[in-house]
């Protein structure tokens, strides 16, 4: 339970922090969201509610459980984890639909535009340990079992992100690609203080003086983390359908990619933890220089 209410305070601190850089949203925990015929969306996201869309979603419809049905039009993908999606005749997705554990149910007539990635319950596991990659002796498996729930939390920030924030995705992503080097370097730094920052409220901690200032930094720092190792899962997922399908990719789908990359690269002993450090230093400087993808270079003297 307090793992569940730690990951939900992270999850609303990040949304309501980053929310008014962007449009018009709808986000719900255990309500149900109704999009009538003459209704406009950007985004629609529900955790453990009922998604009923016959108007129109600009962007993305995400749902964790609950159900989807559609019988409007989606600009770009929907996305059920563990949900049953129901796609009328009327419905229109010009993006991808992907179903993860859940029911996808599409009657003829339908349109989708993207591609379909539907895994069953039964069949999501054993896809991902498909060809032994994850193969371990058996006192491993628990800390594969942590492993899985990571990613699993980490696609559920993902998915989130990538359906409210695509622009500052791509665009913190792009820089990455142009300034490496000075990302490289403003992450370095970044850590070096954020690091000085930290120990010196611990110790002011003692007389309490110290303890919002710590406490402040800790939220900084989860935000920052989320936020910048999206932005990686994104470059990652976006260069891989460029290398493999020689298209761009939707920001939901180059998110998944990314993050199940990452999380293959980050299970090789040593070589996985070296290339954590080194994107941890990536996912700060991104962040800091972009102002979480809003600008090229926001420490750039203004002439």
């Amino acid at each position: 339970m307090k793992n569940k209410t730690t990951f939900a305070f992270t999850l609303l601190f990040l949304i309501g922090t980053l929310l008014p850089l962007h449009g018009r949203e709808n986000v719900t925990v255990k309500e149900d969201v109704f999009v009538a015929k003459d209704e406009v969306q950007d985004n629609v996201i529900a955790f453990g509610g009922n998604i009923t869309v016959e108007g129109r979603v600009k962007q993305n419809i995400v749902a964790f459980g609950g159900t989807i049905t559609l019988s409007g039009e989606v600009g770009d993908s929907v996305v059920g984890i563990g949900s049953v999606i129901t796609l009328r005749s009327t419905a229109v997705v010009k993006g991808d639909v992907v179903s993860l554990g859940g029911v996808l149910n599409k009657e003829r007539g339908c349109i989708i535009q993207g591609d379909t990635v539907y895994l069953k319950s039964s069949e999501l596991i054993p896809k991902i340990f498909k060809g032994g990659i994850f193969f371990f002796p058996p006192l491993i498996p628990f800390i594969l079992i942590l492993k899985l729930i990571s990613m699993f939390i980490w696609l559920l920030l993902a998915l989130v992100i990538a359906a409210i924030f695509p622009r500052q995705l791509s665009l913190a992503s792009s820089q990455i690609r142009v300034s490496f080097w000075p990302v490289a370097g403003t992450g370095i730094i970044a850590l070096v203080l954020f690091t000085g920052l930290i120990i010196v409220c611990a110790l002011l901690s003692l007389v309490l003086i110290g303890i919002p200032f710590l406490l402040f930094l800790i939220a900084a720092g989860i935000v920052i983390k989320i936020f910048g190792t999206v932005v990686l899962f994104y470059l990652f997922g976006e260069s891989l359908g460029k290398a493999f399908w020689s298209k761009s990719v939707s920001a939901i789908a180059a998110v998944i990619l990314g993050l199940i990359l990452i999380s293959i690269i980050k299970f090789i002993p040593v070589l996985g933890f070296l290339f954590s450090f080194c994107l941890s230093i990536i996912v700060w400087g991104v962040v800091i220089r972009t102002k979480f993808g809003t600008t090229e270079n926001w420490l750039k003297r203004k002439a």
